[in-house]
């Protein structure tokens, strides 16, 4: 066996990889199924930008992609900083009162990763010479990017670089890279070439709406600067007004000495290189810091000495100690958020995967919004929408409670920007925008933005779910109050009491997106609901002056006579009211013509009139507001909707998957949760390479939590219906509730519920359709017997060609 060949995977380990499986992603191509790692085989061109989104590393406050150190070949070239973003104004063939006049969209940053790397004067670049190996490893237990890498020269030389990578959630202006180069089988010279890049040049993109708008140049140059190992970048956004300081230093480990040299002549680019001879066996060493800061408000030479002091910490720290406090960090945060099963080792290593993604996605965000698409890239322009609050939220708060206070407490800072939107709609109250990244309204269409007012409940209601879970008073008081007390006024000047003594809300639009400006959307009225009980729970609990008992009471009656309508001929909750009679859609069609997403092949006004479902919408209501259907309603329902929804959207599957289990069809459930889990890692829906889905990652931990786990939040305590899918042995997994730390371990017929914490729990168990109230004591576990959910109806099917993926 050649030197060339013992670089790469021993024997033993490719075989070990081997039999765990793998995905497909291009010829020479894949990603092992490991159950703690990412690990990509191989290199395919066509494929970099699906892996540089899968391989981004965040905090929260830095997104950098899982891009080559070298630079090039490169899919979508992205670094990205937490609500950093451009102005843009927004066209309209015919304007109206009170449509959004600018958008805002992400910014590519000042590029810090990039290291390129001579060998013997030739460039290093993977479409030139020979890849011998090529391998990368996204490390999810200790939150690092390592990367192996053999390459043989066109000048015939052999060298092995290996870089480790991390986005300190420990240090949150950090990125630092540990870089090594090593001959192989004879003397190399070579010269590292650190870099820092503003204004990169990024590939044109689709006409997908779902994509980016394409901005070019937006950083404005201010000041830069190099001297010996550092170097500094600060730059404007042209119209937002932005200021951005990005500076990079570091450490040279050579044998036998070396040159080094640094440049910054070019506004938009800085570099530091070093030069040196290596022999085999010995090697160059680059440890590269990167700290970015921005402001709004703040100085140049504020946001100068704030990135100098952070890169000052990480030198004194030096790799060996950021990297122990990240492994730290994470191993602590894993200590709390794990799931743990015994079934398919894929989604064992997908739902380990999303976790993280969800996780690094507002770790810390640090009151900042948390993207559709966290900082993993440019999708959807990086705005926010009611994912963060009813997808990813859900997760946080039980997993990272601090993230999920952040998120939460960002909203509270726009209240005023939203309280001014509801006033330009000449309505009372609050009226939270459907996208934006500082918190405008930045949907230019507004029957599926503005319209959609189901934000204003998802935002509250994940502000009453945060209080329950952490007991945190000063939440309560200073955010949770403010944030209900503001959105009830929203619905008691949105709907009205109609002739039928019902509470009505019309002209809105449902999380189904394909049915738009509708009256009485179940899923909106049963959240206005719970969002109009809970402010007048914090509105008593934490009096303000300009609430009266009056105003209270007034909510309350609302969210009694909260309109579900419901169609007596066909026994069904109707997603709106007179959905149930509107024409049906011709699947067959569609699905004969390959016309799926509909969004991108029929036209709306088509969409809107006729019985098809973009997403799980009165699904939505079924599980975030199950106490108010019964269960031969809740499985009637899902049988009528399960035949007319698509899917068209990340955020269906994993909805579905936990209806499915609450209703018994278990195998269905475990075909959704594949579906929600493996969404980017398999990329499902062949737009990873924009970023990846952090809702449907967060969802496909609700599917495991609340399909499998059963897990409800009641009034004061909470429900477990536990039940495993058929060819599963084991699920558990841990949450906080109320200051402590509960266990759920299901297995084959019985369930343990093991509680920490200084205080007394009440919990419901159910098993099957039967319920026990539990009071669980701390370090007294107790364990029950479950029994599978008895379906009540046939397992239904799915519109043609739209079949949950299988493993």
């Amino acid at each position: 066996m050649s030197e060339a060949e013992r670089v790469g995977p021993t024997e033993d380990l490719a075989e070990e990889q081997e039999l765990v499986g793998s995905h497909t992603l291009g010829d020479n191509h894949r990603i092992l199924v490991e159950p703690w790692q990412v690990r990509e085989v191989g290199l395919s061109q066509e494929s970099l930008a699906v892996s540089e989104s899968l391989f981004t590393l965040s905090n929260g406050h830095i997104g950098a992609r899982g891009n080559l150190d070298e630079g090039d070949p490169s899919g979508l070239p992205g670094t990205y900083l937490a609500s950093f973003y451009e102005t843009r104004p927004l066209p309209y063939a015919e304007a109206g009162y009170g449509y959004p006049e600018s958008g805002q969209t992400v910014v590519n940053v000042t590029d810090g990763k990039l290291i390129r790397l001579l060998v013997d004067d030739e460039p290093l670049d993977l479409r030139y010479g020979e890849i011998i190996s090529h391998e990368r490893v996204l490390d999810l237990r200790r939150g690092v990017l390592e990367r192996d890498l053999v390459w043989r020269s066109p000048a015939d030389k052999l060298v092995r670089i290996r870089s480790t990578r991390l986005v300190s959630l420990t240090r949150r202006s950090l990125l630092a890279i540990d870089y090594r180069v090593e001959p192989v089988d004879r003397p190399l010279r070579v010269v590292a070439q650190s870099e820092l890049v503003a204004n990169e040049h990024t590939p044109s993109r689709s006409d997908d709406p779902r994509v980016t708008a394409a901005m070019k140049d937006v950083l404005k140059p201010v000041d830069h600067h190099a001297d010996g190992l550092s170097a500094l970048l600060i730059h404007r956004t042209r119209a937002s007004k932005l200021q951005l300081a990005a500076a990079m230093d570091h450490h040279i480990f050579t044998p036998n000495g070396h040159s080094v040299e640094a440049i910054s002549h070019h506004p938009n680019w800085a570099r530091v290189s070093v030069s040196t001879s290596l022999q085999p066996g010995e090697q160059l060493r680059m440890v590269k810091f990167v700290s970015y800061g921005w402001s709004s408000q703040r100085s140049m030479p504020a946001l100068r000495d704030q990135v100098a002091a952070a890169l000052m910490s990480a030198r004194d720290a030096h790799w060996e100690g950021v990297l122990e406090e990240q492994e730290r960090a994470y191993e602590e945060f894993w200590a709390g958020a794990d799931v743990e099963l015994d079934g398919p080792v894929e989604i064992q290593q997908a739902v380990r995967f999303n976790v993280f993604h969800a996780y690094q996605a507002g770790a810390r965000t640090e009151r900042r919004a948390i993207a559709a698409k966290g900082l993993t890239g440019t999708g959807y322009d990086g705005h926010a929408f009611w994912d963060t609050e009813q997808f990813v939220l859900p997760l946080l708060t039980v997993t990272a409670p601090d993230a999920a206070n952040d998120a939460l407490r960002w909203r509270l800072s726009t209240l005023e920007l939203a309280k001014e939107r509801a006033s330009t709609l000449r309505l009372n109250g609050a009226a939270f925008p459907w996208r934006t990244i500082r918190g405008q309204e930045c949907s230019a269409y507004w029957p599926a933005g503005t319209a959609a007012v189901h934000v204003n409940a998802d935002v509250a209601v994940a502000a009453a779910r945060h209080l329950w879970w952490t007991q945190d008073e000063d939440f309560g008081r200073e955010c949770a109050q403010p944030l209900l007390v503001e959105t009830a006024r929203l619905w008691m000047s949105l709907g009205h009491v109609g002739a039928d003594e019902c509470f009505h809300i019309d002209g809105v639009t449902g999380p189904d997106e394909y049915t738009a400006v509708c009256d009485d959307n179940i899923y909106t009225n049963l959240m206005a609901a719970q969002n109009l009980r809970s402010a007048a729970y914090v509105a008593r609990r934490w009096p303000a002056a300009d609430v009266d008992d009056a105003e209270i009471e007034s909510w309350l009656d609302a969210a009694g006579r909260m309109s579900m309508p419901y169609n007596e001929d066909k026994q069904v909750h109707e997603q709106c009211r007179g959905f149930t009679d509107w024409q049906e859609w011709d699947f067959e069609r569609s699905a004969r013509d390959e016309e799926y997403p509909l969004l991108l092949h029929a036209p709306y006004f088509d969409l809107y009139r006729k019985q098809v479902i973009k997403q799980a919408d009165l699904m939505l209501a079924l599980h975030w507001c199950g106490e108010a259907f019964t269960d031969e309603e809740k499985a009637r329902a899902f049988a009528y909707y399960e035949p007319i929804t698509v899917r068209d959207s990340s955020l269906s599957a994993c909805t579905q998957a936990v209806v499915a289990a609450e209703v018994g069809h278990l195998d269905l459930a475990a075909e959704y949760l594949a579906e929600a889990a493996l969404m980017d890692l398999k990329d499902l829906e062949h737009n990873a390479r924009d970023g990846l889905h952090i809702a449907s990652m967060a969802g496909g931990w609700l599917a495991l939590v609340a399909g499998f786990g059963g897990m409800r939040s009641l009034p004061e305590r909470l429900l477990f219906r536990p039940q495993l899918p058929p060819g599963w042995h084991r699920l558990r997994f841990a949450v906080r509730p109320k200051q402590c730390r509960l266990t759920v371990e299901i297995t084959a017929g019985s369930v343990r519920y093991a509680l920490a914490g200084d205080e007394p729990l009440e919990l419901t168990h159910c098993s099957g359709r039967e319920r026990e109230d539990i009071t669980l004591q701390p370090g007294e576990p107790i364990s029950r017997p479950w029994t599978a959910v008895e379906p009540l109806t046939p397992r239904p099917a799915q519109p043609p060609g739209r079949a949950p993926v299988t493993l």
